[in-house]
């Protein structure tokens, strides 16, 4: 079992990848902010990966600091929603930007971390492991779709164009 100063020390870190990935960039003139994880989902095809991949590390962590299975599933799920209309273009950017599913990740870990007792909390892994194979297979058959629509958008196009 962790210490409680592991555990402060896990959760400061995994604040600071939330901030980097969903707040650490302020939009001039604006109280708004952005991280950087709708700024490499611009980049097509490995983007979105590298998102889901560093939003993955926030879940693990959470698996090892005892996080439940429904915590757990819950941070999976507004990851799925994050990666899943990220692979529109630019509508998923603006949504990957407000819709801030480390934060939201982060909170769902702290609160649960408050109401259930060190004794009562397991390390849960092997599940946080099949949700994230889950998420790799998700953003697999969502990339998938997306390249088959761009391909036939752009086949229409040049059939558009050639007549």
């Amino acid at each position: 079992m962790l210490s409680p100063a592991a555990i402060a020390n896990r959760l400061k870190n995994l604040r600071r990848v939330s901030y980097l990935l969903d707040s650490a960039i302020a939009i001039p003139g604006t109280k708004y902010r952005i991280g950087l994880d709708p700024i490499i989902g611009l980049i097509p095809g490995g983007g979105d990966t590298a998102g889901l991949l560093m939003s993955a590390y926030i879940v693990m962590e959470a698996a090892r600091l005892g996080a439940s299975k429904a915590v757990l599933t819950r941070m999976a799920s507004n990851i799925v929603l994050e990666t899943l209309v990220g692979t529109v273009p630019f509508v998923g950017d603006l949504f990957d930007a407000t819709w801030k599913s480390n934060v939201r990740n982060i909170r769902l870990l702290e609160d649960h971390l408050q109401i259930v007792p060190p004794a009562h909390r397991r390390q849960n892994r092997a599940y946080a492991l099949l949700l994230l194979l889950g998420l790799l297979i998700i953003f697999a058959a969502s990339l998938t779709v997306s390249f088959l629509l761009l391909r036939q958008v752009l086949q229409w196009l040049a059939i558009s164009l050639g007549n």
